[in-house]
């Protein structure tokens, strides 16, 4: 965050000393006048937004919409998300003032596709501002989730304006996205501060100050919420042998159904169902291109390994597809798990941009997957996410997006791009500073696919570029292949962020792991403190010991040694 500590402390005492003293003031009878009112308001509400990068932006929300001075922080919080909800429908109705009958059909499907990604976000909001307006103890329960939210909905906005082409179209979603971006941004910084200006308060409806270290997802016996008692033995079941699949897809007619598509509309349409949704795939190739919307409950989709079961397509960017529209299977909501089965895109290094698997599903995990393809293979889109015991390919860019992502004890295999490209494994898109978005490699082995060992050496092979300011990854514990290239990191456009992001490595091995000849930014670090490396372990970066730990999958918490 770019306020420092000790204005951020100064702040937050001022918010404390002026709403003591209008509670003081209110209790005591003492009657203020208008004007005196209006001080103490804009007092408040200008150290709150102290807090925040868009100060402006912050103030001029508040003082529109905080009519009254006995306003507490958290009816200001409120106040900021019920406005920015606002501002995301109405850019979301842009797409209408478009003359239709002057646009290419790419323009219109891009624009469709930010109406998409602003109803996701406008979905994030909603979720939030419920949370918020529970209550202090709500807000300090579902922290990381609040952050979670908001980071991806700066995540859709950046999504929605990367996908737009169009000159004259970019111009005009840039500007009505942003105050958009702006209070998204001082919402977050927000949330994460709200819990200590109420602890200096005391607020009367903080609670026990014992209960404010809570967890971040509430739990019933040891469990999140979102799972449920069945689904707690879903993957012994499974890896017993004894798991009963609501709905079986099978090629060969053996099952309910032929087509994957098919057994997704059937979960869409039964509004019956309690718990998690089981779809077993067999053995087979899957020419099909599904997204799969989790609306009203959770997936837990398997099938009989990653070289069985395979889900494949092959649209591309090349093809005049947008990049949200290649992929071979896309999943939103929250609450995915997929295990034993594989992810394709076989468009091949020509097509350009062809994701094979897209993930905006908070709280998804992927075990022993494949996910294949060449440029842009995996887009971990937003919220939290986690691999495990998977295999990744690609060439360029090919595990991007602006989600907390952990990869864990996989194969990331780096294929031969085309003869003018470099190879980067990862492009994290975290735009903001207040982000808990970015990257983590950790216990992976980083190796060359065939078809690039001749040429390894002559065709550099990178951990990773920045693709927005904030960009972080990092790659820890690992076994990097000679194909690294020496200095590790990839600048895009100059000096493009690297001064901002967040790049480092950790006790990694192999020859490709030697930092001595390393980019010699800013933002990059060789970590070489344990305490700073348990940062980017599956627990405090994506709160994996609350809602993984219990699924039954294999997991490391912490770190390996």
């Amino acid at each position: 965050m770019k306020t420092n500590f000790t204005v951020i402390g100064v702040s937050l005492l001022i918010v404390a000393a002026v709403t003591v003293a209008v509670v003081v003031g209110v209790a005591s009878g003492e009657k203020k006048g208008d004007v005196t009112n209006s001080v103490l308001r804009s007092e408040m509400i200008g150290s709150l937004c102290a807090v925040t990068d868009h100060k402006k932006t912050c103030i001029d929300t508040l003082s529109q919409e905080a009519e009254y001075s006995k306003a507490t922080p958290i009816d200001l919080i409120k106040i900021i998300i019920s406005r920015l909800r606002q501002e995301v429908q109405s850019v979301a109705a842009i797409k209408d003032t478009f003359a239709k009958d002057v646009l290419v059909p790419s323009q219109i499907a891009a624009l469709q596709d930010c109406q998409d990604l602003l109803k996701s976000a406008d979905d994030n909001l909603a979720s939030t501002l419920r949370t918020v307006s529970a209550g202090l103890q709500s807000l300090i329960d579902h922290e990381d989730s609040l952050k979670s939210q908001l980071s991806a909905v700066i995540s859709y906005q950046q999504t929605c304006k990367d996908g737009i082409k169009h000159p004259s179209i970019r111009a005009a979603i840039r500007l009505r996205l942003q105050t958009v971006t702006e209070l998204t941004s001082d919402a977050l910084a927000l949330i994460t501060q709200i819990p200590d200006i109420n602890n200096i308060l005391d607020a009367p409806d903080a609670g026990d100050p014992r209960k404010l270290l809570g967890l971040a997802e509430a739990r019933d016996g040891g469990y999140p919420t979102w799972f449920s008692a069945t689904d707690r033995g879903l993957s012994e079941l499974h890896g017993k042998g004894l798991l009963k699949p609501n709905v079986v897809v099978a090629k060969d007619g053996s099952g309910q159904y032929r087509t994957i598509s098919e057994a997704v509309v059937a979960f869409s349409e039964n509004r019956n169902h309690r718990g998690t949704y089981v779809i077993y795939v067999k053995t087979g190739i899957y020419e099909e291109n599904i997204t799969l919307k989790l609306r009203r409950g959770r997936v837990f989709m398997y099938g009989d390994g990653p070289r069985k079961t395979i889900i494949t397509g092959r649209k591309n960017c090349h093809d005049q597809f947008t990049a949200l529209r290649t992929a071979t299977f896309s999943v939103r909501g929250k609450g995915f798990i997929a295990r034993s089965m594989a992810f394709r895109n076989t468009a091949g290094p020509e097509g350009g941009q062809a994701v094979a698997l897209q993930v905006q599903a908070d709280m998804s995990a992927f075990f022993n997957c494949r996910i294949d393809g060449y440029e842009g293979t995996l887009h971990a889109l937003a919220h939290r996410q986690f691999y495990r015991d998977c295999v990744i390919s690609g060439t360029v860019d090919f595990i991007f997006g602006d989600s907390s992502t952990l990869i864990q004890n996989s194969v990331i295999m780096v294929k031969k791009p085309l003869d003018n490209q470099q190879n980067t494994i990862t492009a994290s898109g975290r735009a903001d500073d207040q982000q808990t978005t970015g990257f983590v490699i950790q216990n992976c082995r980083i190796v060359r696919g065939q078809e690039l060992f001749p040429v390894r050496f002559s065709t550099a092979t990178y951990l990773g570029r920045p693709w927005k300011r904030y960009s972080r990854t990092v790659v820890m514990e690992s076994t990097l292949g000679d194909l690294i290239h020496p200095k590790g990191w990839l600048a895009r456009n100059g000096t493009f962020a690297v001064d901002t992001l967040l790049y480092a490595e950790y006790a990694n091995k192999g020859p490709g792991a030697d930092t001595s000849g390393r980019v010699d930014w800013k933002g990059y670090k060789v970590i070489t403190n344990r305490t700073e490396a348990l940062a980017y372990t599956v627990a405090p970066f994506i709160q994996g010991d609350q809602w993984l730990k219990r699924s039954g999958m294999p997991i490391l918490l912490g770190l390996k040694l």
